[in-house]
């Protein structure tokens, strides 16, 4: 898993770029703060080589909690994330993007 963030000059946004390898998964979204843990909301797109890959404006100056779902039922942090921090909703640890 990998995410990427390129600072946008012309306004205050990072685009951030989501890469799962997935090879078996038939889907996998991202769910977190910036969509209401919507996975729904931001679906990953699967290339033919099985990575799953997406893309988000977010603001910057903020952290945002997040997390993969995969298959609808699986849910996954990321390595790469900045942080993992915990969330006494769920009961577990969320990824954290500082952007």
């Amino acid at each position: 898993m990998a995410i990427s963030k390129q600072f946008l000059k012309s306004k205050p946004e990072c685009k951030v770029t989501f890469t799962v390898p997935a090879k078996e998964a038939k889907s996998v979204e991202v769910a977190g703060a910036f969509n209401n843990w919507s996975p729904k909301e931001l679906p990953l797109k699967k290339r033919k080589d099985g990575v799953f890959k997406g893309v988000i404006n977010l603001p910057v100056n903020n952290s945002f909690e997040f997390k993969y779902v995969v298959d609808g039922k699986i849910w996954v942090n990321d390595e790469q994330a900045d942080k993992l921090v915990w969330n006494d909703f769920s009961g577990s640890e969320n990824g954290l993007l500082e952007i």
